[in-house]
Formats: C-alpha cells, structure tokens, sequence
C-alpha cells in the first residue's frame, strides 16, 4: 500500500508542487515584508491581488493534480498496472483517495490563509490586533469553527466520492451501454438528490423547507454541526465501498 500512495503522490504532484512551490513562495515574501512594514502601501495591494489571483491557480492546479491521479485507475497504460497490483482495490482506492483530499486541502488551506494574512496587512495592525484580541476573548467559538472546517473538509470528501463513483460506474456497469457518458451523469445527479434526502434524518435539529424537487433542511442551532459532519463521512464512505466493489469487477479500460 505505501507504493500506491507513493505513485498517487508522484502523479499528483505533476503539476500541483511546481504550481504550489511558485505561490507558497510568492505569498511568503509577501507576507514576511509586510509585516516587516517594508512593502508601501501600493505593493501591499499589489500582494494581495496576486494572492487572490494564486487561490484561482492554485485551485486549478488541484483539479489537474487530481485528474491525473484519477486516471491511473482508468487510462492506458496506467490503469494496467493498478488492475494487476495484488493489492485489493478498496486499498489502492484509498489511497488516491486520500492523497487527493490532502493535497487538495493542505495546498488550499495554506493558500488561503496567507491570503487572509496579507489582506489583514493591507487593513492596518490595528485590525490585525483586533481580530486576534476578539479570537482571545471568543476561544470556545473559535475552537467550535474547527467544526465547520471538519465539515468542509467532509463535503469536499463526499463530493470526491461521487465523481469517483460515477466515472468508476461508467467504466464498469455502463461500459457496453449506448450513451454511458449521460447514464453517469444522470447517475451523479442522482447521488446528489440521494444525499439532499439523506439530510432529512437531521429533522429534529432544524427546519424543513421544499423548493420543487430538492429539500432544505435550515438547522436551528449550531450544536447538529458535529452530527452533520458523521452524516457525511458515513456517505462518502458508503460511496467508497461501492466503488471499491465495482473496481473488483470487469472495469474497461
């Protein structure tokens, strides 16, 4: 297994280090000077531009990074290799699965961090001191945001799982039906509908509103946040067992 890892961080890492080595650099010195308060005020935003521009990249490069991790489960000559390892599938599917999601995550969460960074060098020190004095003063709200990112990072999780479904889906079961492309479609817009319905088990926290086919479920109080974020990873881990199964059958190449 630490092979397959191995080979999904090389493959990830095509075009994601370079790009990511670029902005983390970049943004750095960016920050470094500012808070040096050796950088006018015209280069501090000048900064923070260029760091809203490198989110853009950075996010891009994600996607490439991730498509060419995906693609060694799928294309010539790749995906030969991954379907003779003798490793079972739910582990090399793991793998890429979470070399995808920490890459993805870590690379962004630094990104935007050094951006909010540079926007609050931008505002003045005394905004800074401010909002580092109401994170003081507020600690259990802050420690409670961790949940919300745990929830990000969970639906980022479970968006993963369902293109991962839905291509392995094509490839296999729908590989020798006419228009698999659309029935792959229509079957990741499926999962989303499944996974809006899924929600309704966390009635009792909120309140439920219907527009046309889709459910919104608005939640009274922040405390169903953990629920929602064991809600989701049990979805995306449902998912990974379907997947996981289907790579075990016939998958076409």
């Amino acid at each position: 297994m630490k092979a397959q890892f191995k080979y999904a961080i090389i493959s990830g890492l095509y075009v994601r280090g370079p790009v990511f080595i670029v902005v983390f650099i970049m943004n750095t010195v960016f920050v470094i000077l500012g808070s040096l308060g050796l950088l006018p005020f015209a280069a501090k935003v000048t900064a923070v531009s260029l760091g809203g521009v490198a989110i853009a990249v950075m996010f891009a490069a994600n996607i490439i990074g991730d498509v060419a991790i995906a693609n060694r489960m799928f294309s010539k000559p790749t995906a030969y290799l991954y379907a003779l390892t003798p490793e079972p599938r739910w582990k090399t599917l793991f793998a890429s699965v979470i070399t995808m999601a920490v890459m993805d995550i870590v690379t962004m969460a630094i990104v935007i961090t050094e951006e909010v960074w540079l926007s609050l060098i931008l505002a003045g020190d005394n905004i800074l001191n401010i909002v580092l004095e109401t994170m003081k003063e507020n600690a259990p709200d802050v420690l409670f945001g961790f949940w919300y990112v745990l929830l990000l990072a969970a639906g980022y999780l479970l968006m993963m799982m369902i293109i991962l479904f839905c291509v392995t889906a094509k490839k296999s079961i729908f590989s020798n039906a006419p228009a698999s492309g659309l029935l792959a479609f229509l079957l990741a817009c499926g999962c989303i509908y499944a996974v809006n319905l899924l929600s309704l088990i966390l009635v009792p926290f909120g309140i439920v509103e219907r527009f046309n086919i889709f459910i919104i479920l608005t939640f009274t109080s922040r405390m169903v946040i953990p629920f929602l974020v064991l809600l989701t990873l049990l979805e995306a881990a449902g998912l990974f067992f379907i997947t996981s199964k289907l790579l075990e059958k016939r998958v076409n190449i």
